[in-house]
């Protein structure tokens, strides 16, 4: 256990003696919802004697414990850095939520302004990942994991998406603590997390219907343990520039039986194998590269090269969020494909 995660946790339980009831309407003017989920609810309010604006984020009591609820406090409010969202050091309880207030996003996040099919430009996409990468190579210096990187964490300061902030650390565990794996229909899960697919811990796409003996089988497997390690963040923040600059999903799915991600494997395979003939042999100048993955064929060699290292099938060669840093500045889509891909920014 890192100090940090060590510190967390004496926190955590010093603030867990201390927690107060308090009455939400006398001291606080809700104005309205900003955001909801599985954990709870986020209504935007002002204090009443300060008339400070924040975001307060209600987590039902009957489905969250004290200790996760106190722990995303903790979290929240002693991480520092500039695209890190902050608590704001207020925490309480009523009868029916758990509460803590954080700083308001007042300009929504990162969902609301990616145009589909199109996405935000490059110069805003490079912009928002050097953010991003600065975010995610601060929590993991601390010893922590997001696990959580997705265009709905990532809020907006200001209209024109300038500064961001990467935020809800419900999901945050320790650098190499063990959880279930958890596979989900997405391209944001891992392609080592399909060890787990159709186990209790996942989010099976598989129809009601089908009972076949193998599917009911796999509705059956056990849990999976897996490690916590920071290229889950990294294999999301490929994800999330891929999204940025398209507008899209380079694959609806990490699953071995998903075609488009099929393709990229092949691709990847490709590469790696051009790369070892490279080191055995003097290869002819005018040899063909690996062709793309058909999805990737809007990129430049710059970009093709950060999202291979970013979404490397195998984690323990994939690239980290702070070698995002080298990509930036040059030219990540092809000069035909930038005048079709740059979007108006945000709606």
């Amino acid at each position: 256990m890192s100090e940090a995660s060590w510190s967390l946790d004496e926190m955590v339980h010093l603030t867990a003696q201390s927690l107060q009831q308090m009455d939400t309407m006398e001291h606080f003017k809700v104005l309205k919802l900003l955001g909801e989920g599985s954990y709870g609810r986020v209504m935007l309010a002002v204090h009443r004697k300060r008339g400070t604006p924040m975001a307060l984020k209600f987590f039902p009591r009957g489905s969250t414990s004290l200790w996760s609820f106190l722990r995303e406090y903790q979290l929240s409010l002693t991480l520092s850095h500039p695209s890190l969202t902050s608590a704001l050091g207020i925490v309480y309880s009523t009868p029916s939520h758990y509460v803590f207030a954080q700083q308001a996003s007042l300009y929504g996040d990162l969902y609301d302004v990616i145009t589909p099919q199109v996405g935000v430009g490059e110069e805003l996409s490079q912009s928002v990942l050097s953010q991003l990468c600065g975010a995610l190579s601060h929590l993991h210096s601390l010893g922590f994991v997001h696990r959580d990187v997705k265009p709905e964490n990532v809020f907006l300061c200001d209209a024109a998406c300038r500064w961001v902030k990467l935020g809800d650390f419900g999901m945050v565990k320790p650098r190499g603590s063990r959880v279930p794996e958890v596979w989900y229909s997405s391209a944001y899960c891992t392609p080592e997390a399909e060890l787990a697919r159709g186990n209790q811990d996942s989010w099976s796409c598989i129809s009601d219907d089908d009972d076949d003996e193998e599917e009911g089988k796999r509705k059956r497997k056990g849990r999976v343990w897996a490690s916590v390690e920071p290229g889950v963040d990294s294999w999301a923040l490929g994800i999330l520039a891929y999204a940025l600059l398209t507008g899209t999903q380079p694959w609806a799915e990490t699953s071995s039986d998903c075609v488009a991600y099929q393709k990229y494997q092949q691709w990847v395979q490709g590469v790696h194998e051009d790369q070892r003939e490279d080191l055995i042999e003097d290869r002819r100048g005018d040899e063909e590269p690996c062709p793309k993955a058909p999805q990737f064929a809007c990129f430049t060699p710059l970009a093709c090269s950060l999202f291979l290292s970013l979404l490397n099938p195998r984690p323990q060669l994939r690239g980290r969020p702070e070698d995002v840093l080298r990509f930036l500045g040059g030219d990540w889509l092809l000069d035909g494909e930038k005048k079709k891909k740059e979007g108006p920014g945000p709606r």
